[in-house]
């Protein structure tokens, strides 16, 4: 009798979980919408984008709108970073993917860095700039798969240009960086209007000018408006806008401005550069196709994760575990030791594995390796290439990056112009937020979708503060050069060289139901954002929650990977195994178990970048809305 009453209440406590993901009430009520929804990191950016759907604008139109209000309002990207999208096109019924990420310029080669001194491209600086990518992205999109102007479009980015009420969160940031800001004249003209006060950063509130920014933009609706007059069409017109930023006297300006402070990109690395479209690449997760960009960034990593997983009965783990979360964690390690080693920019040689890698075969080899007892902390790249039918032509190396683990085969250098963060002049705690500093490092995510059935999902970044302004343009500099790498036995797919991409952070996600959208969501927050994304979509999928209870859920970060931004010194960048990142909510039960299993525990209030998420609700063809309960993230619906 005892064992029959254990099972019936071992049942009322399933059914209870259950009810509580259905009905748990969350911090930030759900955003419901019936014709269109619009949500991104700066409250001012989303109703930018409101202003394009009141317009009859569609999700494209929208989101383009947000992307250049967010560019516009700092703290997180600029002007002259990178942009890459996920759309679905109704009329096509497909995903499409936006290849916006700018090159390495010419003379960004290894010999050149290593010759100063470096490990790694460096953090900050003309130095670390790879080609604007979002202007040429954002005329892209528009052009092709938007309805408006450029002209309209920019409109309200250019009325934040001319001056609106800065917020805290950039003018804070601005000022905890005016000292390196200071080294750039451009920048501290534009970002430190109090130059030589006691607080030299704008103060929350007060009213922002980036004049020369607006005569950029200005310049580019000229250009569109004045090929109107001429007989082009609506998308040459924006073409010619395009044009004047990357070959016209935009582009002079921008040249003259990155070479006078010590930086590499000529005009012909401008000229030369363009957006790609792209197919991306998806797996099939339980009836869900779920799409990522391809491996210039690291979105592969959520689908080998994906492939992995769907091998496991997660449902039994129990939701938020200590089985479950070892074993999501020992999976994403997998994952991203393959993403460390193997991803790269497909359109240089060598090409990248990804057959191999996305295979279920492979998957499954994987797995075997997954220990359920305590954490490997030797978990490497695996050798994708036989499952494609071909030899593994980096063994080599793979075994050299196993035996550096533990000696000093890669110089431990810092250069003389990045000592703040030496290992001899700084504490461990200072070492320690540094290092969560770079993990963390995050920018912004855009997701818009309309009743036409358009759904969209942006990550854009680069130009964060401190950024280097390029001349008299406004533009602040990408920093995207700091995620090559300089040794083939890192990663023989991301070495740097002139006309190449770095392997980014940056991943977008779309994912479709029964071949209509279901899902479009991103999240900020370097290395951790295919981790937290994982978790989200699991949270919907397998544990049936909606999807603002999704992304204020909590859930948990592995150190256990290489660093793509940030640190000049090998030391800087290099795995931290067993290191594992828990919400405060995770109880002292769980936490001890996973210290049996050989983790080192770190709890916080905050485990994840702000989540964004637009889902479509089938039953009712209506939008939800999501996004997570800290940070400015803010959507807008109608």
């Amino acid at each position: 009798m005892r064992r029959y009453f254990l099972i019936f209440l071992l049942g009322i406590a399933l059914f209870s979980i259950e009810l509580s993901a259905q009905y748990a009430p969350t911090q930030k009520p759900p955003l419901h919408g019936k014709h269109w929804m619009a949500i991104t990191g700066k409250p001012l950016a989303a109703t930018a984008g409101s202003m394009l759907f009141e317009q009859g604008g569609n999700a494209v139109d929208a989101a383009c709108a947000m992307l250049a209000a967010t560019c516009t309002m700092w703290d997180v990207l600029s002007w002259g970073g990178e942009t890459q999208a996920l759309l679905y096109h109704p009329k096509l019924k497909k995903v499409i993917a936006i290849n916006a990420m700018g090159v390495a310029p010419s003379g960004a080669t290894v010999s050149f860095f290593k010759e100063q001194g470096y490990a790694f491209p460096p953090e900050y600086g003309p130095l670390s700039a790879t080609t604007p990518g979002t202007p040429g992205g954002l005329c892209y999109l528009l052009a092709n798969f938007g309805t408006k102007s450029l002209k309209e479009v920019l409109a309200p980015a250019m009325e934040l240009a001319a001056g609106y009420p800065v917020e805290a969160q950039t003018a804070n940031s601005i000022e905890r960086a005016k000292e390196r800001i200071k080294q750039w004249k451009y920048s501290s003209a534009v970002l430190l209007p109090h130059f030589g006060e006691k607080r030299e950063a704008p103060y929350p509130g007060e009213v922002f000018k980036q004049l020369d920014l607006l005569k950029t933009l200005t310049k580019m609706v000229e250009a569109e408006t004045l090929a109107l007059r001429a007989g082009k069409n609506r998308k040459e017109a924006i073409m010619a806008a395009y044009d004047r930023f990357y070959k016209g006297d935009i582009a002079i300006e921008f040249v003259k401005g990155v070479q006078e402070q010590g930086g590499l990109i000529t005009m012909n690395d401008l000229a030369n550069w363009r957006p790609i479209e792209e197919e991306p690449l998806k797996i099939n997760y339980k009836g869900i196709e779920v799409y990522k960009l391809s491996q210039w960034t690291q979105g592969p990593s959520l689908l080998q994760a994906l492939r992995m997983l769907e091998e496991i009965d997660l449902k039994k783990l129990g939701y938020n575990s200590p089985q479950y979360i070892h074993t999501l964690y020992q999976v994403l390690n997998l994952s991203f030791a393959d993403r460390d080693f193997y991803y790269g920019d497909p359109y240089k040689l060598p090409a990248e594995p990804m057959e191999g890698l996305l295979s279920k075969a492979y998957a499954k080899s994987r797995l075997t390796q997954l220990d359920s007892l305590k954490n490997d902390p030797a978990i490497g790249p695996g050798d994708p290439y036989p499952y494609q039918g071909s030899v593994n032509p980096y063994k080599h190396l793979i075994q050299q990056l196993r035996e550096s683990r533990d000696s000093t085969i890669f110089r431990q250098v810092t250069p003389v112009h990045d000592q703040t963060l030496a290992l001899k002049t700084i504490s461990d705690n200072l070492l320690d937020q540094a290092y969560q500093d770079r993990l963390w490092r995050g920018t912004t995510t855009i997701e818009a979708a309309d009743k036409e059935g358009w759904f969209i999902s942006i990550t854009p970044s680069g130009g964060w503060i401190p950024a280097v302004i390029a001349g008299n343009t406004g533009v602040g500099l990408s920093q995207r050069m700091q995620s090559f790498v300089l040794d083939s036995t890192l990663n023989p797919f991301n070495i740097v060289e002139p006309g190449k991409r770095p392997r980014v952070t940056l991943t977008p996600t779309i994912a479709l139901k029964e071949g209509e959208p279901f899902l479009a969501f991103g999240v900020q927050g370097g290395d951790t954002q295919d981790q937290n994304l994982v978790q989200f979509f699991l949270n919907i999928v397998e544990f049936g929650m909606t999807v603002q209870q999704a992304a204020e859920a909590p859930n948990f970060n592995t150190n256990q990977l290489w660093l793509s931004l940030g640190g000049s010194a090998i030391n800087d960048r290099k795995p931290r195994p067993g290191q594992l990142l828990l919400n405060k909510s995770i109880p002292a039960s769980t936490i001890q178990v996973l210290q049996n299993k050989g983790y080192q525990i770190k709890t916080e209030e905050r485990t994840s970048g702000p989540i964004n998420a637009i889902l479509f609700d089938k039953r009712y063809r209506t939008l939800w809305g999501g996004s997570s309960n800290h940070g400015e993230d803010y959507g807008i619906a109608w």
